[in-house]
């Protein structure tokens, strides 16, 4: 078959970022395109240990992928929207929106659990300031505690303290039948030996066996985008958490194709270009920009067309979850970009720009708890 010429499109290395640019990969395929994925390792990708808001702040995972592409080296990189800084190189665009996957966050439990069913005191875990603040604010008595890692090591994280209990069960009970094999009165707590129910373990659970446990979660949330793109999501409980009340993270569920500006970026854009999802991230990373909040506050914002309408939706919080500034507004398809600049500065009149303040203040005083050695370079 002919084809239109050859892409060659800068990823992260993780597993999730591999699968997502595969996508990417495969719809410019469709319309006759050879693409070539380089992978490129980032600034979050090589500080494993620091939380998303002590990585340089926004753009820990795309400056230099981005880089790469402004030197000539390759034409174009594929990012989660979400991680992308509001603000670009004058050189540099958003040459493609593809269509966007599911925009929410979901509760993942060892046994299906959902939020309300958790018990007291309950642990969850997640590196995301917004996710925990909403989490408080729906459940005070939570301990939510730092969570990172992609996104099979985080299942594993959390599955490693039940599956290695109910492993040391049914290890002891396969030791009493051993002992009991002359006893006809003797019934074993567990049908199935130990080594009929490792056998039929999936590998996630398997290399959870192996993890050592420092934190026991009860829970953790992460993106259902993320969780589905990495085929993890059959081998997991999980309950949808409302969009209404943890609102996403601007452009989340959405991935994007940066180019230079000229001919290859509007190839790009005319091949996978999805109208509608750039229009509702560019509503939302709009907001943010206009906030100013990036990933050191608990922000949420989650835009969907409706007819001529985009409605938005808004939560900005504090650290804990105790105090928000929350707002809703249809804003006309046509003028979406500057009403939602319109929209975020009425909800920072109304406070949310105080918070975000709070927040970056929080966050200066946090870094100053870091020795030197550890803060990641280019703060």
């Amino acid at each position: 078959m002919r084809t239109r010429g050859t892409l060659r499109l800068a990823t992260r290395g993780s597993t999730l970022a591999r699968r997502q640019a595969s996508l990417v990969k495969e719809a410019l395929e469709d319309r006759r395109y050879e693409v070539e994925l380089v992978t490129v390792e980032t600034t979050g990708d090589q500080i494993r240990d620091e939380l998303i808001h002590r990585l340089g702040k926004t753009g820990a995972f795309v400056r230099e992928l981005d880089e790469r592409v402004l030197e000539g080296d390759l034409d174009g990189a594929i990012h989660s929207m979400k991680d992308m800084p509001t603000e670009q190189p004058q050189e540099l665009v958003t040459a493609a929106v593809p269509e966007r996957g599911p925009p929410g966050d979901v509760l993942i439990t060892p046994d299906g659990s959902t939020l309300e069913e958790l018990p007291e005191g309950a642990t969850v875990g997640t590196s995301s300031l917004r996710r925990r603040a909403q989490l408080l604010s729906e459940r005070p008595d939570l301990e939510v505690e730092p969570l990172r890692g992609n996104v099979d090591t985080r299942l594993e994280k959390l599955l490693a303290p039940s599956l290695q209990e109910e492993h040391q069960e049914r290890t002891e009970t396969d030791k009493e039948r051993k002992g009991n094999t002359g006893d006809d009165d003797y019934e074993p707590e567990f049908e199935r030996t130990v080594d009929e129910w490792f056998d039929d373990l999936s590998e996630l659970e398997r290399q959870a066996m192996e993890r050592e446990v420092e934190t026991e979660y009860d829970a953790i949330v992460l993106a259902q985008s993320g969780l589905e793109r990495s085929g993890l999501d059959h081998y997991v409980d999980y309950r949808e958490l409302p969009t209404g009340t943890f609102v996403p993270a601007p452009g989340q569920g959405a991935l994007a194709v940066t180019a230079r500006d000229g001919e290859t970026a509007r190839d790009i854009q005319s091949a996978i270009d999805f109208p509608r999802s750039r229009v509702e991230t560019t509503v939302e990373r709009t907001i943010l920009a206009e906030l100013g909040g990036g990933c050191i506050a608990p922000v949420g914002i989650y835009a969907v067309v409706q007819g001529e309408y985009v409605h938005a939706t808004v939560s900005v919080f504090d650290r804990d979850g105790e105090v928000s500034v929350e707002g809703s507004r249809d804003l006309p398809v046509e003028t979406h970009a500057e009403a939602a600049r319109e929209f975020a500065r009425d909800l920072a009149d109304r406070g949310a720009a105080d918070l975000i303040e709070a927040a970056r203040e929080d966050v200066e005083s946090d870094e100053g708890d870091v020795s030197a050695e550890d803060k990641p370079e280019g703060k």
